[in-house]
Order: C-alpha cells, then structure tokens, then sequence
C-alpha cells in the first residue's frame, strides 16, 4: 500500500509539503499540489481515517444505531441521514441492536474506540444512552435521538408529532361512525408509543367515549405481536369495530389475524395503522395509516448533528416532524347491526 513517503518521492516535494495538501493544514503553491494529487492518483494512495482520526481527536466517521434493521420504516431514516452525511464529506457507519440494550452498550462502547465526529441513535428498548452520550460528548462528538427519546435525555432530538398522528387517526374512525374501538399498542416504557397511545385516548375523552383496559393492549412493534393481540380482541364481547395499531408491522399482523378468523376488512373490522411504509399500499386491502417521515427524520438529524460537530455550541434542538392521514381501502363505517360489536347476522 502507498505511503506519503513515496508520493514526496515520485512529486519531488518534502513529506511535509504532502502533508499540507493531502490534510489541509496550511496553503500549498497551486504547481506544488497539483504534483502530489498526480502521485496520489498514479500511486492509488488512500489515507487512513483512523490515523487522521488519531491526530484530530475523531474522524470523519458518523455511527449510526438502530432498534430494528428488518423494520422498513428505520432504513428510510437511515437512508436521510446518509445522504446529508455523505454530501457533507462524511460517512455513516450502521449498527443494528435488536432492541437489546446490552448490544446496544457494546455497540456504543466499539464505536467510541473509532473516534466518530457523531452518533445519530433511535434507542433500544429500555436505552440507557443518557449515561454513554456524556462520554461521546466530552470527547467532543455530537449525539442526536431520533424516533424515542431514552430516560432523562436533554439533548439534541428529531421525533414524528406522533400525539397529533394518533389523534386524527382516532378521530377518522369516529367520524366513520365507531363507537368500540381497540388499539394495539408498541411497548409502554418507549416514548412513541407512550405519544400515540395519549393521542388514541385524547380524542376518545373529547367525544366521551370510553373503553374498558382490556381494549388497550401492548406489544412489540412487530407483526408477530399484532397477530396474536388482533385474536385476542377478537375473541372480546363486545368485538371492536376498528382497532387503530400503533405501527403498520402491529396492522399487518392484524390483517393476517382477521383472514384466520373469518373477516374481512374492512366490511366486519375497519384498521388503521401508523408509519404508511410502502407495503401499505401494496397489501389487501390497502392500508390507512399516519405518515411520518422517516427519509425526513434521518435528514434533520444528520443536520444538526454536522453543525454541533462544526461548532454549534448553543441550546439542544427538538425538531418535531408533522405527520399526515393517508386514507386507503382498510376503514369503512362499521357494520349494519353491529352495536354489540359482533357481526351481523346474514
């Protein structure tokens, strides 16, 4: 592999002088580095980022942590904040943690070892990043959240308006006519699902409406976990009419759980979901759901996440993305006869 010595050699200049041009640490006369970027070219040199690293206190490297890499709405954040990342000379390095906490901590804990200018993380279920950050920090990297927000967190955040989402999902069903309605939920302890469960209800208590706890279930945001909660509210007297998921994996597990039992969305069961991935439009029936951002969340994080690592020292940043209704083919009014909640008799 090419070193500096041998580009000094071949461009006849002093390592020193190729020093300058390949790091920017002072001018070089415009003859001088247009020798040493032909003997980089000819000699194929690339520098090591670590060795930069290692002189400057980080590199140009920007870590990024996610809970889920199956999920599809986290790639599309991904995706937003690569692309401010690279435009801006930077490059994103991607860890996955299955939601555990304790492959997020080795995660984080490798990380630091490669000096990365910042870390952008949509933490794990029960994150304890409040404690690591503060080591990034002082280092002089920058830490963004995104999605969830883990205990006592005070710094930079980019989060989906995800109380205002859940509230206008709830009152479409309303509006349809619903009277027994159910939601699925993501895990409790996490600050999304905490948001779009307080929207759910909001909009319950402002039409005085009420519903037993057992209408309110719990689950990872996963398919699996909306499959057996959808049985489980199926099996309730009286049966919901609609059930709003706390996420589109939740509705398709959903989807599956109405087909084994013999409904059909949305003329027995209306759903609504949250995300609008992709697949949203594909399934069938096509799915209602919030849209929130993720290319859009990714994006405002690597950006303010660049100007903390270029000097931006003032108060921490709480970006809030607005969220949208896309109305498909899942929620109709609910059945003639249905008042008890149990399909009409035909």
């Amino acid at each position: 592999m090419a070193n500096m010595k041998e580009i000094a050699k071949i461009a006849g200049v002093s390592l020193g002088t190729v020093s300058h041009v390949l790091n920017g640490s002072a001018a070089v006369r415009e003859p001088l580095r247009k020798r040493v970027m032909e003997a980089v070219d000819a000699l194929g040199y690339q520098p090591s980022q670590l060795a930069r690293g290692l002189r400057r206190d980080k590199t140009n490297m920007i870590g990024m942590i996610i809970p889920d890499v199956t999920n599809p709405f986290f790639p599309a954040v991904v995706r937003g904040a690569e692309d401010v990342a690279f435009e801006h000379g930077y490059r994103l390095v991607l860890c996955n943690t299955d939601n555990d906490h304790s492959k997020e901590i080795a995660h984080l804990n490798e990380l630091r070892t490669y000096l990365p200018s910042g870390l952008i993380v949509i933490p794990s279920n029960f994150s304890d990043l409040t404690t690591q950050a503060e080591s990034y920090r002082r280092s002089g990297a920058a830490v963004v959240c995104v999605d969830r927000l883990p205990k006592d967190w005070n710094g930079d955040t980019v989060t989906a308006d995800n109380e205002h989402g859940a509230y206008d999902a709830t009152n479409y069903l309303l509006r349809q006519g619903h009277r027994h309605l159910a939601i699925i939920t993501g895990p409790r302890h996490l600050t999304n699902a905490q948001q779009r469960l307080k929207g759910f209800k909001r909009a319950l208590h402002e039409k005085k409406i009420s519903i037993g706890p057992e209408y309110i279930q719990e689950t990872s945001f996963d398919q699996q976990g909306g499959h057996a909660k959808t049985l489980l509210l199926l099996r309730m007297i009286p049966r919901p009419t609609a059930i709003f998921a706390g996420n589109d994996m939740i509705a398709f597990g959903a989807i599956l759980a109405f087909r084994e039992a013999g409904l059909r969305c949305p003329e027995d069961i209306s759903l609504i979901g949250f995300d609008n991935l992709d697949m949203a439009e594909m399934c069938s029936p096509s799915l209602s759901s919030v849209s929130q951002p993720g290319y859009q969340m990714g994006n405002a994080a690597a950006r303010i996440l660049i100007d903390r690592v270029r000097g931006d020292a003032g108060p921490a940043k709480h970006v809030v993305i607005e969220t949208a209704l896309k109305i498909r083919e899942s929620v109709a009014p609910p059945p003639a006869g249905s008042s008890n909640g149990r399909r009409p008799a035909r």
